[in-house]
């Protein structure tokens, strides 16, 4: 079966560049969609890291009623974890982050303790923070709580923003994917439809449909071998090339990144593989009726 693909590889050689090519193309956009889609995937969710909600006691709450909202969040299963911000700690943030505010010595500490809450999910800071204030109208917050803050505004863009993201390459890849698997399939129907007098005569004396199939898979399988493994070298030289220059411009985080190059180029490997073998396999299946 091999000795026959690879005959016919070289009988068919115009089909087999189109054919390569095509999986070339196809896989290399296909790995540019991926490593964008986690990239923006990673950032999305960095910024999404940074959703938290804030409990703000008042300044002579006394440490029952912080006991009491500390034991509320700790039942709370969208919580993820907490932190006890004391006032002495909380004045010393705004110390460094709004000096222009102490030119003169405060004669006290105007704040209270406070809590940085961080959900379990990001969606559930709004959940979290109306569940801490579910009292009545004339008292909204526990005793000792006097505000309960989230962001409310800029956390709905940025899930608004993370939510789009991810459904537009999610359809990207499925396109491609869907796209990328059809012209496979047409350019592989052009060298099978060549052959079909040699398919039906195989059939005629006996040869059965996967001794037929057989050659055309493993030659869709070569051909998609190396389509991805060409796409993957085009990746690796353009990574090379544009990446060192495109990162810094696009965050300094590091923990924002895309999916490991390696594990790109597998998916990329498998996938050529997979689409060469099936798009023969199914081309083949309407001349396999003699």
């Amino acid at each position: 079966m091999l000795g026959e693909a690879v005959r016919s590889i070289g009988a068919n050689i115009s089909t087999t560049v189109a054919a390569t090519m095509t999986v070339l193309i196809g896989m290399f956009l296909l790995g540019l969609v991926i490593a964008f889609a986690t990239y923006a995937r990673s950032w999305s969710d960095d910024v999404k890291a940074g959703l938290v909600v804030k409990v703000f006691h008042d300044r002579d709450a006394t440490p029952t009623q912080v006991d009491a909202v500390r034991a509320m969040l700790d039942r709370d299963p969208q919580v993820r974890t907490f932190e006890f911000v004391s006032a002495a700690e909380g004045l010393k943030v705004i110390q460094k982050d709004r000096p222009d505010l102490f030119s003169t010595k405060l004669p006290y500490n105007p704040l209270g303790h406070a809590w940085t809450v961080y959900p379990a999910k990001a969606e559930n800071v709004e959940t979290i923070a109306a569940r801490i204030g579910a009292g009545t109208k004339a008292s909204p917050y526990p005793v000792g709580v006097h505000n309960v803050t989230y962001g409310k505004e800029k956390a709905k863009r940025i899930l608004r923003v993370a939510n789009i993201i991810n459904a537009i390459f999610g359809i990207a890849v499925l396109v491609l994917l869907s796209a990328a698997a059809i012209l496979i399939a047409n350019t592989i129907r052009l060298s099978i439809f060549a052959r079909r007098r040699e398919i039906e005569v195989m059939k005629l004396v006996g040869a059965t449909n996967w001794f037929v199939r057989g050659p055309f898979m493993l030659e869709g399988l070569i051909c998609g071998l190396v389509g991805s493994l060409l796409a993957v070298i085009l990746l690796f030289i353009s990574k090379e090339a544009a990446l060192p220059s495109l990162l810094p411009r696009l965050t300094s985080d590091p923990d924002v990144r895309a999916l490991g190059f390696g594990l790109n180029a597998l998916i990329l490997l498998g996938l050529g593989l997979l689409l060469g073998a099936a798009g023969s396999g199914l081309t083949l299946r309407r001349f396999l009726r003699v």
